[in-house]
């Protein structure tokens, strides 16, 4: 009997393969850094690499098991993730002729022109899709048919990257509902493709595959994607889904009401709901679930790992030297410190990332403010500190803009990403919110995700709920502190002022936005 499962996992920045029992233990993981060129002729552009991410891919599922010693023949199935919006095109062979990454921003003028032909279109799109202009695919198809005519004549087939990465290892191309949602061309009451908006938008409606739900067995590995990866010809391979979305699979969040913070490079808000309903204001983003019968609200907030990056490059040169040397971890070391340091910061505040507003996403210029001139008071832990708080705030208002969107709330929060690590950062985001907040054992939440779907596929488990109770492990719950709720709650609502007053300053033209949305 077969008695393994692997993900293969293609994130923003890396691509791995992570082998699972089916209790849930990881037993080995194989990572490969990449990354996504900019095309000189077109700023903003984010190009993904075919040819040389597969051989990345498959020598990462080569890689875990040589590194895991497992009998390629003990895989009872496989299946895939990925980052997001990421799109591929391919021609009638099925050959990939043009692929972008999720953060390629090149479609700008397509925005534009999308407004101009129906200032009401894209609140109608919204209001089907549950997205909007600002990360889907209508202006990057528009952006092809625009720039690459050839390329856009020759186009026979649109896909993610995780159905990219099965279309490998199978031969078989379908798109699944949690990521082709991400495009704003599927429907989110069907979970499947809306071919009129495309024609709305001026676009083809015959370049869309069959949808398949998360979780489905589809085809098994071929002889091709036997080649180089190790696998055995004739394994299964199931569908699988968006990173977010398995994600929360991953940590149990897998029925409505539940909901999930994932913390890295961009922090997301998911909370689960059972009715598939939009903001009337076009707020807050609504993808599927790879659960079927569920979907997503989903927040999300710009850069606090990338800011959490800068400040330790840009101002803890001792804490990065004294972890070198001890081989400790240097956001370790900032914690240590700033766990000292009063809740609130004395009453400093920092803005980065605002509430999100997907009809009219745009972020001010970062700002650290109301501190002291006190180095006792107001030193770089007390810096670092506003950063985590800053955060923290910001989960707040996401959790209140979906709670208007969709009337209900969370009791409590999964936590999981790299932040998750961070118990300084969980308790403050715990006292923050006034909820509990549960860290997971399993870090790689994503793949564990991908995993149960395999393993949901082949028959393993009865049920995508059945098995996140079976392999999701808890390390530790942060409780609120009631003595600091007071402080907190001053600190929120002076956040929302001191924002408003950052971002009145971008629209004089005094400072300049952090970020806006292709278009704005």
């Amino acid at each position: 009997m077969a008695k393994y499962l692997m993900a293969v996992d293609a994130g923003t920045g890396s691509v791995r393969a992570v082998v699972f029992s089916p209790d849930g233990r990881q037993i080995g993981c194989i990572q490969r850094e990449w990354s996504h060129r900019e095309d000189p002729r077109w700023p903003g552009s984010m190009d993904f690499d075919w040819a040389h991410n597969w051989d990345l891919a498959r020598g990462c599922i080569r890689g875990v098991l040589e590194q895991t010693g497992i009998d390629p023949g003990d895989i009872a199935a496989v299946s895939t993730t990925c980052m997001r919006e990421g799109i591929l095109l391919y021609d009638e062979a099925g050959n990939e002729i043009w692929a972008c990454a999720n953060v390629d921003a090149r479609s700008g003028d397509q925005v534009g022109q999308l407004k101009r032909l129906d200032p009401g279109l894209e609140k109608e799109i919204y209001s089907k899709s549950g997205q909007t202009f600002a990360l889907g695919a209508l202006p990057r198809l528009l952006w092809v048919r625009d720039t690459l005519p050839e390329v856009y004549e020759k186009a026979a087939a649109v896909g993610m990257f995780n159905d990219w990465l099965i279309y490998k290892l199978t031969g078989k191309l379908a798109v699944e509902p949690s990521n082709g949602s991400t495009t704003g061309i599927m429907d989110l009451q069907s979970r499947d493709w809306l071919p009129e908006i495309a024609e709305r938008c001026g676009l083809r409606s015959d370049i869309f595959p069959a949808v398949v739900e998360c979780g489905t067995a589809l085809a098994l590995v071929s002889a091709s994607g036997a080649c180089g990866t190790g696998l055995l010809e004739g394994t299964p391979v199931v569908v699988g889904g968006g990173d977010c979305q398995l994600g929360s699979i991953g940590t149990g969040a897998c029925k409505a009401g539940q909901a999930a913070v994932f913390g890295g490079s961009f922090w997301q808000y998911e909370y689960n709901t059972s009715l598939p309903r939009t903001d009337p204001d076009c707020r807050v983003r609504v993808n599927c679930h790879a659960v079927p019968g569920l979907w997503q609200y989903e927040a999300l907030a710009f850069k606090p790992g990338l800011v959490m990056r800068w400040f330790r490059d840009g101002f803890c040169q001792q804490e990065v030297e004294q972890a070198r040397r001890t081989g400790r971890d240097p956001y370790d070391l900032m914690n240590e410190k700033a766990k000292d340091v009063p809740a609130g910061c004395y009453g400093m505040q920092c803005c980065f990332s605002d509430t999100m507003d997907y009809i009219d996403w745009r972020h001010a210029s970062p700002t650290f403010t109301d501190f002291l001139l006190d180095p006792e008071r107001s030193n770089k832990y007390t810096f670092y500190r506003a950063i985590l708080e800053n955060t923290a705030l910001l989960v707040r208002s996401h959790i209140e803009l979906v709670q208007e969107a969709a009337g209900s709330s969370p009791d409590e929060l999964i936590f999981a990403g790299g932040a998750s690590k961070s118990p300084l950062w969980s308790q403050i985001l715990a006292d923050v919110t006034g909820k509990p907040v549960k860290v997971p054992v399993v870090k790689e939440a994503t793949a564990l995700g991908a995993a149960i779907l395999a393993g949901v596929g082949v028959g393993l488990y009865d049920s995508v709920e059945q098995a996140a109770e079976r392999t999701v492990k808890w390390e530790r719950t942060y409780r609120p502190d009631p003595s600091v709720s007071g402080v907190y709650g001053k600190l929120y609502e002076d956040w929302k002022k001191i924002y408003s007053a950052q971002l009145a300053l971008c629209s004089q033209g005094l400072t300049r936005n952090m970020w806006t949305a292709p278009g704005l």
